[in-house]
């Protein structure tokens, strides 16, 4: 059976400093045994996922620049995001891979299967000798294991971004405070939708503004204040699924009362994202349950539109529920968003594996994030007096520095103050986020049952849950179509999972 490890903010105000572009060789400053420095190889390869519709130039500033601070002369292998999957399966089916290969879908079964097989390098033993590599997370590292091995270096997220955005001008109108209680947070809800916020004299406004990913993303972040686990819960030793749980269904009863009173977009088991992010732009609803880096964007959006909009956004991370200790799930599998892995084939001995794990650590140093973030100072960004980061060209930006800012190891190394409105005040309530985050606790448990049967049976429940939700089903209903999941293999993911749960703790 396989490890189901699928799914810490360490940040800091700083100013950035002009980039010093050194061109030398590099290494790290320890081996795996003690024996001595890790020397970065002259030359590595680096099959990388590309979320940019241009692939950036191989001799262009920022490669060039990575090269020169890194010692290394580097051949990107961009493989595009729509057709990842593909090409990465067919990249392990025939051994084809680079030295490092991103493998970011950390559900793909072709991956993790690889991962098992010993096709990649278990880098655990070896982290501890390297100052950034040692300081990855507990939780990320439990989180990237595979049959209790380390096969990659993982990419580090914050462990939990999410929180609650209420439009404050709404509230201002209405002469409501911010809520900070899903009680409160309920009752702004419905004065959104029937008290005219934006005072247009229509009845035009909702509260909620979710989307048909509401059963994984917005509503069970919701659940979460109820005391709802994330995917999965431990109970009396037993790893069920939260939508089981008493706490799930009394936030769905919650949240159904919402929708029946107009507080949740009608449409909004079948609203796609960029409909939702429109929809919250030209002002249809007042309340999203999102990352707390989405309000620069909806702000964007909307002032692009009407440059005297009145939008403004009250983020809200500390929601609480009767005397349900403060929580929230985490949305980024504990921190953990997929693997920089070596292959054998490629990295043939431990003499190699240290100097690629030295190339990867010379990534997380600053000056290195600082490139693949925000590219050079005064030619893609510049720095105010004040350590503000502001990016000066926009399309060069996106074309020269974005690509590389999705295959950085960690997001965690900086954090840079920024020019656009609510970025600190997000990034500050992400970090706060840390100490309250609720990890799934199945994410270090094998289940071949999970790996045949997850995904079908995770939909059915979800289709349950929309049906409740229109009014199609009560709850009697709910449950009757998620103790049928029990004969699809539910029962068996719960006693594989359950039984993992007893070996391990």
């Amino acid at each position: 059976m396989r490890n189901r490890s699928r799914l810490t903010l360490a940040t800091a105000s700083a100013a950035v400093v002009a980039l010093a572009l050194v061109g030398c060789g590099a290494s790290g400053d320890a081996s795996a045994d003690g024996g001595g420095a890790a020397e970065i190889p002259e030359e590595i390869s680096w099959m990388a996922i590309l979320h940019t519709p241009t692939t950036p130039d191989a001799d262009g500033p920022i490669q060039t620049a990575l090269e020169e601070t890194t010692g290394a002369e580097l051949d990107f292998q961009w493989v595009p995001a729509a057709s990842a999957d593909e090409k990465i399966n067919a990249a392990l089916a025939s051994d084809s891979l680079a030295d490092i290969t991103s493998l970011t879908n950390i559900s793909n079964t072709s991956v993790r299967q690889a991962l098992k097989s010993g096709q990649f390098w278990d880098v655990e033993p070896y982290l501890d000798d390297y100052p950034n590599l040692s300081k990855i997370d507990d939780q990320t590292i439990a989180s990237a294991r595979v049959d209790g091995h380390l096969y990659g270096v993982p990419f580090q997220k914050p462990i939990a971004r999410y929180g609650v955005i209420v439009r404050q001008d709404w509230l201002d109108n209405l002469g409501l405070d911010v809520p900070h209680t899903i009680e409160e947070l309920g009752e702004v809800a419905v004065a959104f939708a029937t008290q005219d916020p934006d005072g247009n004299g229509k009845d035009d406004t909702t509260g909620f503004l979710d989307r048909l990913e509401s059963f994984k993303l917005g509503f069970k972040s919701l659940a979460g204040y109820f005391g709802a686990g994330n995917n999965f819960v431990v109970e009396d030793d037993e790893v069920i699924p939260t939508f089981q749980t008493d706490e799930f269904k009394q936030a769905m009863e919650w949240y159904r009362g919402l929708y029946e009173q107009g507080a949740v977009n009608g449409e909004f088991v079948t609203m796609q994202k960029q409909n939702q992010i429109d929809a919250i732009a030209q002002g249809k609803g007042g309340i999203v349950v999102t990352g707390l880096f989405e309000p620069k964007g909806y702000m964007n959006l909307a002032v692009s539109s009407d440059p005297n909009t009145p939008m403004s956004w009250a983020l809200i991370n500390d929601i609480t529920f009767e005397d349900v200790p403060r929580r929230i799930i985490s949305d980024t599998n504990g921190g953990f968003g997929g693997w920089l892995a070596m292959s054998k084939s490629q990295v043939e001995t431990e003499d190699e594996l240290r100097g690629m794990l030295a190339f990867i650590d010379k990534l997380l140093d600053e000056e290195a994030f600082t490139l693949m973030t925000n590219g050079i100072e005064d030619e893609h960004y510049t720095v105010d007096a004040d350590g503000v980061v502001t990016i000066a060209d926009q399309p060069k930006w996106e074309q020269e520095v974005q690509p590389y800012s999705s295959s950085r190891p960690s997001d965690n190394v900086v954090t840079f103050k920024s020019s656009t409105p609510y970025v600190d005040e997000g990034n500050e309530k992400i970090e706060e986020n840390t100490e309250f985050a609720v990890v799934d606790p199945s994410l270090p448990l094998s289940s071949d049952a999970f790996d045949q049967s997850w995904s079908t049976i995770q939909q059915a429940a979800n289709d349950a849950y929309n049906k409740y939700m229109v009014g199609q089903l009560d709850m009697a209903g709910y449950e009757d179509a998620i103790e049928k999941l029990d004969g699809q293999g539910l029962s068996t993911i719960i006693e594989e999972l359950s039984a993992s749960y007893a070996e391990n703790n």
